[in-house]
């Protein structure tokens, strides 16, 4: 099930917040949701120029239920370095992340741009009709959430992270065990089929070089996560599974 289908099948009205938007991609299904308000934080420049250029696109203009912010998400207000690994002089854009410099990966073939963004605090925007938030930031999830802690208390949005090892090592240990203190129940969908995030094998489904210039993975390679607060878990993954 991709995040997607996930949002829509759990689509309640309210505030959506997308962390990680690029140019829009699961932005835009999000703002057709009935009744919904979309928050979308991209702290790239190109990408968040992009985003605001695909929402043009698709509505005739930024629509005024969906609000960009041109920065990341942490535990903290401020700034934050942003490295972006550039390979062969093109941009991987899709690898820029606050939690990691990319300082060990460089060589002839690898260089890395870093931008100065605005850092914000989830939590400081005092939303009140948070229902569904997805985290996309290479590494930095850890973080976003412990600043969105008291947010998720009291909202009780359904989330979608993705999370990988090859950004951060133990992040797949230490972003469910958050969560779970938090009274959410962590899953992964592989196959048609749900499954706890303990029964994640990290030695066959989170294999990846942490080397932009080395594409490789395993397969299945699961890195896109889905939480569930656990006093609606079980009704939640039932419709989930329904649509199956």
């Amino acid at each position: 099930m991709d995040e997607i289908t996930f949002h829509t099948l759990l689509h309640r009205p309210g505030t959506l917040v997308d962390v990680g938007a690029h140019d829009g991609l699961i932005t835009i299904p999000l703002a057709r949701l009935p009744d919904s308000r979309v928050l979308a934080f991209e702290p790239l420049p190109p990408a968040f120029a992009r985003l605001r250029s695909a929402l043009r696109a698709a509505f005739g203009e930024v629509p005024a239920h969906v609000q960009c912010h041109a920065a990341a998400l942490g535990d903290h207000a401020g700034e934050v370095t942003l490295a972006m690994p550039v390979l062969d002089g093109i941009a991987q854009e899709q690898w820029a992340s606050t939690a990691k410099d990319y300082a060990a990966h460089l060589s002839p073939r690898v260089t890395v741009e870093r931008f100065t963004v605005p850092l914000l605090r989830l939590d400081d925007l005092a939303i009140a009709d948070l229902t569904a938030m997805k985290i996309d930031a290479e590494g930095a999830e850890y973080e976003i959430l412990r600043g969105a802690r008291d947010t998720l208390l009291r909202c009780r949005p359904v989330l979608t992270l993705e999370v990988e090892e090859r950004h951060r090592e133990g992040s797949t240990w230490a972003v469910p065990a958050f969560l779970d203190a938090l009274g959410y129940e962590v899953l992964f969908e592989l196959r048609g089929e749900w499954f706890p995030v303990a029964a994640l094998d990290r030695a066959t489904m989170q294999r990846a070089s942490p080397d932009p210039s080395v594409f490789e993975a395993s397969d299945p390679y699961v890195f896109v996560f889905y939480a569930l607060p656990r006093e609606d878990a079980p009704g939640l993954l039932a419709r989930l599974r329904g649509a199956a």
